[in-house]
């Protein structure tokens, strides 16, 4: 019983905020525009706090490079296999090599893993997750630019990753814990008070991502067809790829933090920001369609993991 117990905890919580979204549209509790004031405040306030916090309290090593290059090559390569996927089985979006990689690590994947193994071990998720911000605000977003029909130029996609607050918050975080400015302030409580901040600021992070999510989630325009075999090929790729991930990362770590964290990041939706490049709303339909359908996923997933415990 304390078992069941222990994974209601976990699960209840994440179905009773996508609910409680999902009345907020329906009841119109919440206006689109209020609901996308709640995702700049996370993107923009909450989320940086997580990540200062996390980067600045981190203990670094060889692996805080590996961890982070091995990622970026894993998020290539799933664009790489989508691209190539796209090619021989003439699927009808030029948007599926942007489904099959990159991940929602931001709005969703924080949030999902803290409820399932708690904020002691976020550093590991932390580590991940600078190779796909990198791969992300970098190649993905150049690749997404240049895809673009009324497409930005390098030097103006280049300068809005630089200026983006999840870049600015993980380095200033890996500055503060990467000189040892971090356990140089513990004895005198600096430290202590910006752990303080960082904590309370990012408290309702978990909070007021599931319910941006339930909010979006809209089933009644999906092509489920089309739509489920998009995830269904992000699915195959990126187990694929975990695979190898865990087998490389086994020959210099054996952690299991680290593989709690490939557990969660794998099984997450690609980049929510995606529906924003889809130039004509038929692909803004798809592409918002196969969204919806791998945050589903990833919601099973998390359930799964829950109840297995892995």
């Amino acid at each position: 019983m304390s078992r069941f117990v222990e994974i209601l905890q976990t699960i209840l919580p994440v179905i009773i905020m996508l609910v409680i979204g999902m009345i907020c549209r329906k009841r119109k509790i919440i206006s689109r525009e209020g609901i996308n004031a709640l995702k700049s405040v996370v993107v923009n306030i909450t989320l940086p706090a997580v990540l200062i916090g996390v980067f600045a309290s981190s203990k670094y090593s060889l692996m805080d490079i590996i961890v982070p290059l091995l990622m970026f090559a894993v998020c290539f390569t799933a664009w790489l296999l989508g691209w190539l996927a796209e090619k021989v089985f003439h699927m009808n979006s030029r948007f599926i090599p942007f489904l099959t990689t990159g991940f929602e690590a931001g709005m969703l994947g924080y949030a999902l893993f803290n409820m399932l193994y708690g904020s002691g071990e976020l550093a590991a998720m932390a580590r991940l997750d600078l190779g796909q911000v990198l791969f992300v605000f970098t190649i993905y977003k150049i690749l997404l630019g240049l895809n673009d029909p009324h497409k930005k130029n390098i030097p103006e996609l280049m300068k809005e990753m630089v200026l983006s607050p999840t870049i600015i918050a993980i380095a200033s975080g890996v500055l503060i814990g990467a000189t040892g400015l971090f356990q140089a302030l513990t004895p005198s409580g600096i430290s202590g008070v910006l752990t303080a901040c960082t904590d309370f600021i990012s408290a309702p992070t978990s909070a007021i991502i599931l319910l941006t999510i339930g909010y979006d989630l809209v089933f009644s325009d999906i092509p489920w067809a089309s739509a489920g075999k998009a995830v269904a090929l992000r699915f195959v790729i990126m187990m694929a790829l975990r695979f190898v991930m865990i087998m490389v990362l086994n020959l210099f770590l054996k952690d299991s933090g680290m593989l709690h964290a490939i557990n969660v990041m794998f099984i997450l939706p690609p980049p929510f920001v995606l529906p924003v490049f889809a130039d004509d709303a038929g692909q803004r339909v798809y592409v918002s369609s196969v969204l919806s359908l791998s945050t589903v996923v990833s919601i099973v997933g998390f359930a799964v993991l829950a109840v297995i415990g892995a």
